[in-house]
Protein backbone atom coordinates (compact mmCIF):
# COMPACT_ATOMS: atom_id res chain seq x y z
CA UNK A 1 0.00 0.00 0.00
CA UNK A 2 0.61 3.33 -0.85
CA UNK A 3 0.18 6.28 1.12
CA UNK A 4 0.07 10.00 -1.18
CA UNK A 5 -0.64 13.65 -0.24
CA UNK A 6 -2.62 15.58 -2.83
CA UNK A 7 -3.41 18.90 -2.73
CA UNK A 8 -6.62 19.97 -3.87
CA UNK A 9 -8.00 23.18 -5.69
CA UNK A 10 -10.97 24.55 -6.25
CA UNK A 11 -12.60 22.82 -2.75
CA UNK A 12 -15.05 24.91 -0.92
CA UNK A 13 -17.30 22.92 1.59
CA UNK A 14 -17.47 20.02 3.76
CA UNK A 15 -19.54 18.25 0.61
CA UNK A 16 -16.46 18.44 -1.84
CA UNK A 17 -14.71 16.62 1.08
CA UNK A 18 -17.11 14.12 1.07
CA UNK A 19 -17.13 13.89 -2.92
CA UNK A 20 -13.72 12.92 -2.87
CA UNK A 21 -13.73 10.64 -0.25
CA UNK A 22 -16.23 8.60 -2.36
CA UNK A 23 -13.67 7.78 -3.88
CA UNK A 24 -13.01 5.06 -1.73
CA UNK A 25 -16.14 3.16 -2.76
CA UNK A 26 -15.82 4.13 -6.62
CA UNK A 27 -12.35 3.88 -7.84
CA UNK A 28 -10.86 0.00 -7.02
CA UNK A 29 -7.46 0.00 -5.32
CA UNK A 30 -8.71 3.04 -3.29
CA UNK A 31 -8.19 2.06 0.03
CA UNK A 32 -8.63 5.01 2.57
CA UNK A 33 -9.13 8.64 1.62
CA UNK A 34 -9.01 11.51 3.89
CA UNK A 35 -10.13 15.00 2.46
CA UNK A 36 -10.30 18.39 3.70
CA UNK A 37 -10.92 21.30 2.10
CA UNK A 38 -9.53 23.57 5.37
CA UNK A 39 -5.94 22.75 4.14
CA UNK A 40 -7.14 22.00 0.79
CA UNK A 41 -5.79 18.30 0.37
CA UNK A 42 -6.39 15.09 0.79
CA UNK A 43 -4.41 11.74 1.69
CA UNK A 44 -5.12 8.67 0.24
CA UNK A 45 -4.16 5.44 0.30
CA UNK A 46 -4.12 2.88 -2.13
CA UNK A 47 -2.38 -0.50 -3.88
CA UNK A 48 -0.53 0.55 -6.32
CA UNK A 49 -0.81 -2.82 -8.66
CA UNK A 50 -4.49 -1.99 -8.95
CA UNK A 51 -4.41 2.21 -9.35
CA UNK A 52 -2.29 4.54 -10.63
CA UNK A 53 -1.63 8.09 -8.91
CA UNK A 54 -2.70 9.34 -12.43
CA UNK A 55 -5.97 7.55 -12.27
CA UNK A 56 -6.21 8.86 -9.22
CA UNK A 57 -5.76 12.23 -9.98
CA UNK A 58 -8.21 11.76 -13.21
CA UNK A 59 -10.70 10.68 -10.51
CA UNK A 60 -10.80 13.93 -8.79
CA UNK A 61 -10.70 15.90 -12.55
CA UNK A 62 -13.98 14.00 -13.41
CA UNK A 63 -15.37 15.09 -10.04
CA UNK A 64 -14.75 18.79 -11.16
CA UNK A 65 -11.68 19.33 -8.94
CA UNK A 66 -7.83 19.85 -9.78
CA UNK A 67 -5.00 17.60 -7.96
CA UNK A 68 -1.16 17.73 -7.65
CA UNK A 69 0.97 15.56 -6.11
CA UNK A 70 2.14 17.32 -2.31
Amino acid sequence: MKRQVFIIHHMSCSGCALRLQGLEDSLPGVRQVDASYHRARMEVVYDEGQVTEEEIIEAVRSLGYEAERS
